[in-house]
């Protein structure tokens, strides 16, 4: 699997959106658009400005409002300096004026000579906070790739991996054809977003499908389109591997497996593979069993605990004498 990206991004790139039409301008400080934002918060200065810099978060978008920038010109500007230099000895990311407010000019001298990108917009900052912090979640998010195929199997996102060759198309397809939904083949490109990871194919090959000795598949011409999807949140990893002779292979499912995704670990199913082995029908049922541990029903625990309670309570009865137990023993029934 390829590295996930580093979660930080270049003041330049707010500069860049088009997507998320942040309207922003820079003012002052070319040479701040260097600067890296590694959060997608974003922090108003508020008590900072009285000097309260505790909770002052250097990597978070600094947004000057109504707010800061009234309170500022209630200050003359040599008390302007004074509460801003706190401020700028902070290492601030960036600062954004909102609501195209007049800046004023200790903010303007004091981003000039620290070298730091002041940038203003006219959105109110109800509307700016919530349109960056839109664009910052997913230029922020961590993404990688890895060689596999993604398919949604009763609404579980199952990502068959395994060496070329071993079957993983030749399974989606017969998946397909059960009427289960393929989000990827080949290349699928992960994407981590609040804790989870999803899947989603190469732009070029969505949607396709290398079947060896037919070719690429079309398999939304194929199969309509109900048979695709074009991102699915994985939720089971089923790994293929050669039946080997003699290997150790989990039969009762109690030992629990995860792989790391883009720094998110996922339950991992390691199934051989060997002629005569249905293994579609094998992935269909790690799904059902995947969606009923969901529901609080482990089989193969519950299995594993009724099996104690049983070698418990067989331990308990040996040596126990049979009348002991309330049963009359048959030398007893002879007295009689």
């Amino acid at each position: 699997m390829s590295a996930p990206t580093s979660l930080q991004i270049p003041i330049s790139r707010l500069l860049a959106d088009e997507q998320y039409d942040l309207k922003l301008e820079l003012i002052e400080g070319q040479e701040g658009l260097d600067h890296s934002i590694s959060s997608s918060r974003i922090q108003k200065p508020g008590l900072a400005l009285t000097g309260f810099t505790e909770h002052l978060h250097p990597e978070r978008v600094q947004v000057f409002g109504n707010t800061e920038i009234s309170y500022l010109r209630t200050l003359s500007e040599d008390q302007q300096r004074d509460v801003l230099s706190k401020l700028f000895e902070a290492r601030l990311a960036c600062v954004v004026v909102t609501k195209g407010l007049e800046i004023p000019r200790p903010l303007l001298e004091g981003c000039r000579r620290t070298r730091l990108a002041l940038m203003r917009t006219p959105l109110v900052s109800s509307a700016f906070i919530s349109q960056v912090q839109s664009f910052l979640e997913e230029a922020l998010t961590a993404t990688g790739s890895l060689h596999g195929v993604l398919i949604d199997v009763f609404g579980v996102g199952v990502l068959l991996l395994g060496k070329s060759g071993i079957g993983k198309s030749e399974i989606a397809l017969d998946l397909i054809m059960r009427g289960h939904r393929l989000v990827a083949d080949d290349i699928v490109n992960l994407t981590r977003k609040q804790g989870d990871v999803y899947g989603h194919g190469n732009d070029l090959i969505q949607h396709h499908m290398e079947i060896r000795g037919l070719g690429i598949l079309n398999i939304k011409d194929l199969f309509g389109v109900a048979s695709v999807r074009d991102r699915k949140k994985i939720e089971l990893i089923i790994e293929l591997v050669e039946w080997t002779s003699g290997a150790e292979y989990d039969r009762l499912g109690l030992d629990e497996k995860t792989m790391s995704l883009v720094g998110v670990e996922a339950p991992l199913s390691v199934v051989p593979v060997r002629p005569g082995r249905n293994m579609t029908t094998i992935v269909e049922v790690a799904a059902r069993n995947h969606l009923l541990k969901l529901r609080g029903h482990h089989s193969a625990l519950e299995f594993a605990e009724k099996l104690t309670r049983a070698i418990s309570s067989a331990e308990g009865r040996v040596g126990t004498p049979i009348g002991t137990s309330g049963v009359r023993r048959h030398d007893e029934e002879e007295s009689e």
